[in-house]
Order: C-alpha cells, then sequence, then structure tokens
C-alpha cells in the first residue's frame, strides 16, 4: 500500500451514453407498437380479414372496435412524437461555463410514456385478436394462441354488443404484466427466450 497525495477522478459521470441508449429503445418500441396498431386495422377491416366490419356482430347500431383501433392509432401518433431523441439538444447554460447536457432525465420520462402507451397498444391488440377468434368459430387457432385467448375469456367477454373497452383493456394488461398470457403460451410452446 502507497500512500498518495492526489485525487485521481476516475468516474464516468457523463450520462449521454445512456440517453443514447434510451432514445433509441424509444424508437424502436414506438415502431413495434406501430405494427400491433397495424394488425389491428388488417382484424376490423373486412376487406383484410373477411371478418364483419369493425369486429361488431351486430353492425349498425354498434361500432365495435371502430373507437379501440382509433384509441391505438391516436397512442401511436404520441409515440411518433416522443421518439424525437433527447440526447440531440442542449442549450448552454451560466454564460458558457455548463457542461454539455446529456437530456438523460428526458429520454428517460419520455421512454416511460412510450412503454406505458404500448402497453395499452398491445393489450388493445388482443382485445380485437380475441374477438376475431370467437367470430371465427368453429376455426380454431393454433394451441398457443389457444391458450391465450382462453385466459383473455377468463375476464374479458365475447363483445356481442359495444361497451366500454377501457375496462377490458385495463384486464388485459393485467394479464400482461402478471405474466398470465406469457405462461398460458410457455405451456404449449415451451419457455420462450426473453
Amino acid at each position: 500500500f502507497v500512500k498518495e497525495e492526489k485525487i485521481l477522478s476516475c468516474g464516468n459521470f457523463h450520462g449521454e451514453p445512456v440517453a443514447f441508449a434510451l432514445d433509441y429503445v424509444a424508437i424502436a418500441m414506438s415502431a413495434m407498437a406501430s405494427i400491433s396498431e397495424c394488425r389491428i386495422e388488417k382484424l376490423i377491416n373486412p376487406a383484410m380479414s373477411g371478418l364483419p366490419a369493425f369486429l361488431a356482430p351486430n353492425g349498425g347500431l354498434n361500432s365495435g372496435h371502430m373507437i379501440v383501433q382509433v384509441a391505438a392509432a391516436s397512442l401511436v401518433s404520441e409515440n411518433k412524437i416522443l421518439s424525437h431523441p433527447a440526447s440531440v439538444d442542449s442549450i448552454p447554460t451560466s454564460a458558457d461555463k455548463e457542461d454539455h447536457v446529456s437530456m438523460g432525465t428526458i429520454a428517460s420520462r419520455k421512454f416511460g410514456q412510450i412503454v406505458r402507451n404500448a402497453e395499452n397498444i398491445v393489450a388493445m391488440e388482443f382485445l380485437s385478436a380475441a374477438q376475431a377468434l370467437d367470430l371465427l368459430k368453429p376455426l380454431t387457432p393454433a394451441s398457443s394462441v389457444k391458450e391465450a385467448f382462453h385466459e383473455i375469456r377468463k375476464v374479458v367477454p365475447f363483445a356481442k354488443e359495444d361497451r366500454v373497452f377501457a375496462k377490458d383493456i385495463e384486464k388485459i394488461k393485467t394479464l400482461i404484466r402478471d405474466e398470465v398470457l406469457l405462461r398460458a403460451i410457455q405451456r404449449s410452446a415451451g419457455e420462450l427466450e426473453i
């Protein structure tokens, strides 16, 4: 042990590498959620799915999943705006004495909102997919899809007519968060790499 009379600053204190990573994953998450919304649009569009318009078995008086797709599209648009990278912005302050700022805190906050939006969009897709599977009966899905479908139907019934779908979306989000759907799929498909 040698005693030295100097201080070495070895900290990597600048947050820009973290801000870059957060900005990049925000872009990727936004793209994934956009793809999920596209699948909802294809399910509700009779020209694409061959199913009743908006997945409404009694159309005309019922809007079906039209508003589900509209809400998902709204969240996708919000994510596009939130995906602008925070790490590209820094404004000199204090008579140009302050360091270049990473904007990592803002990148983190934006990414958190994107994740919450994406969670809602994916839950909406599960809701619409379950409705579509019911409309396709007597056809049955593959075993892993069937397992997830049964878990969803334990908490969210088939929609014969319009109702407040936000309650259904919240229930499906709980199934996602609690990994109920993941475990159901793994019962059939085996362990998934995460």
